[in-house]
C-alpha cells in the first residue's frame, strides 16, 4: 500500500491528516509498508491478475486540462480488462457516443485513477496508472489480443494502462451486490431442491389419483 499512498499524500493531503489527527496512523503504515521496497512501480501479483481477470467492468477516473475530473464505467465480458504483463493493463475502445471525453484528457495529462469492485464479495482493487491510447489501425497485433470475441462492436482504439500503484480497499459499507451470472450459481441448489420437490409432488399425487381408481373399482367398495 505505501507506493499508493506515497503517490495519494499530496502536500495538502497530509495537512489534512494532521488536522485532523491521522497522520501519525498513516505514516506508521506508510513506514512499514515501504520496509524493503524501492520507488519503481508496483507489480500486480497472482491475487490482482485473478481479480483483475475476472471483473465485467470497471470505474475510470481522468482529469481535464481544466481540473475537472471525469468517472465513467467501462463494461465488458468477463477477461476484457487484459493483464499485457505484471504492470501493464489493456482493453479495447469500442465506437461508443463519439464524446472522447477521457482519450482527451489523457492527451493532456495521462494520469488515470480505476476502482474494480467484487460487489458479490465485498471487495475492492484501486489502482493508479498512466494511460496511452493507440490506433487500432496501428498495431494490428495488439488490436487482435485485445478483441473482444463475439462482441459485434468495432474498435476503434487500443488502451495500455502502466500500473503504477495500487490498493486493497476496506470492505466496510459495500453493499453485496449479485450479477445474473452470479445468481444462477448460488441459486443452483435451490433449483435442485425445488425440481425434486416438483417431481415428489408430482409422484405423491400420482400415487392418491392410482388409490382413488381403485377405491372406484373395488366391488366391495361403498354404495
Amino acid at each position: 500500500m505505501s507506493k499508493y499512498l506515497d503517490i495519494a499524500t499530496t502536500p495538502s493531503v497530509a495537512a489534512a491528516q494532521e488536522h485532523y489527527g491521522s497522520a501519525v496512523q498513516w505514516a506508521r503504515i506508510g513506514a512499514r509498508g515501504r520496509s524493503g521496497e524501492t520507488s519503481e512501480s508496483q507489480r500486480l501479483g497472482p491475487p490482482e491478475l485473478a481479480f483483475i481477470a475476472a471483473r465485467d467492468g470497471f470505474y475510470l477516473a481522468s482529469v481535464s486540462e481544466t481540473g475537472w475530473p471525469y468517472v465513467q464505467y467501462r463494461g465488458g465480458p468477463a477477461g476484457f480488462l487484459s493483464t499485457i504483463d505484471d504492470g501493464t493493463l489493456g482493453f479495447a475502445d469500442f465506437r461508443g457516443n463519439r464524446q472522447y471525453i477521457t482519450t482527451g484528457n489523457v492527451q493532456a495529462n495521462d494520469r488515470v485513477s480505476l476502482f474494480l469492485m467484487d460487489y458479490a464479495h465485498r471487495r475492492r482493487l484501486k489502482i493508479f496508472g498512466h494511460m496511452r491510447i493507440i490506433d487500432a489501425a496501428d498495431d494490428p497485433a495488439l488490436a487482435e489480443r485485445l478483441a473482444v470475441p463475439g462482441y459485434p462492436g468495432r474498435v476503434e482504439r487500443l488502451v495500455l494502462i502502466a500500473v503504477q500503484a495500487f490498493d486493497w480497499n476496506c470492505p466496510q459499507h459495500i453493499t453485496p451486490r449479485f450479477t445474473q451470472a452470479e445468481l444462477e450459481v448460488v441459486l443452483i441448489p435451490v433449483r435442485d431442491e425445488l425440481a425434486a420437490l416438483r417431481r415428489e409432488n408430482e409422484r405423491l399425487r400420482h400415487e392418491l389419483q392410482a388409490a382413488a381408481e381403485h377405491r372406484g373399482n373395488d366391488p366391495g367398495g361403498s354404495l
